[in-house]
């Protein structure tokens, strides 16, 4: 027999489902000393990359090493993400994650787009997957950019319209426009939106990048793309560099 039962709806709350955009970071070490050089190597000089975004940690790229967790979320908040979760880890891990007040996500999925890298280059950072935010208006740069200068548009393009030279830097989360010599560095979808591009009226970078795939200067542009209007898009785990006139 079915019976129903009155029911009572509490006036101070509900409990609903939630999605909630993360960062993941892909943790590959244990060494948390080496970790934090990484990190301050990667975004140290650009204390506005993250704005307090959750994050959760996919311990599985790490092995089975012991982590002090603590330590890992203290190092984590200094670069102004709010580490939330874990994934991935063994049964010791997730239990120390958990006493150090971090949720298991076992179903939390990342984005395969925003883990890619050439493996033609040296170790690695630690990769850092994240959502695109939504476009807004670009960033106008309408002065040289000189050696040790950096410029980083967050969450929108960036228009260049002078010189980008050599030791100077432009990061966007969304495309990058550069009306003038790129000689620095160039590094489009840089919060993982796979379909950044970079443009340029004269091709001739030290690195170029969209969503954590990258060349540097070490591997020459061939003569026909080398101090040429050229424009740079990711397709599949390749960077692919065409003439803005073919």
């Amino acid at each position: 027999m079915t019976v129903a039962l009155a029911g009572r709806t509490p006036a101070t709350f509900e409990i609903k489902s939630a999605n909630l955009p993360l960062v993941a970071l892909l943790l590959k070490s244990s060494d948390l000393p080496q970790l934090e050089q990484e990190l301050h190597a990667r975004f140290g000089e650009i204390p506005e990359f993250f704005d307090n975004d959750p994050l959760v940690i996919d311990l599985a790229p790490a092995g089975a090493g012991e982590i002090d967790f603590r330590r890992l979320v203290d190092l984590l908040k200094a670069y102004r993400v709010m580490p939330v979760a874990v994934k991935g880890g063994t049964q010791g891990q997730m239990e120390a994650a958990l006493a150090a007040g971090l949720a298991c996500a076992p179903e939390a999925a990342l984005t395969p787009a925003l883990s890619r890298r050439e493996r033609e280059e040296p170790p690695e950072p630690p990769s850092v997957a994240v959502q695109a935010p939504p476009p807004t208006s670009a960033l106008i740069i309408d002065k040289p950019l000189r050696s040790g200068q950096q410029v980083y548009a967050r969450g929108r393009d960036v228009v260049v319209l002078a010189m980008v030279n050599a030791g100077a830097e432009v990061i966007a989360d969304g495309h990058i426009h550069v009306y003038a010599p790129l000689r620095g560095k160039a590094i489009a979808g840089a919060r993982g939106d796979a379909q950044a591009r970079i443009l340029t009226l004269c091709l001739e970078p030290e690195l170029v990048s969209i969503a954590g795939v990258y060349r540097t200067s070490e591997h020459p542009l061939p003569d026909t793309l080398r101090g040429k209007p050229a424009q740079i898009r990711l397709e599949g785990e390749k960077l692919v560099m065409q003439p803005l006139n073919p």
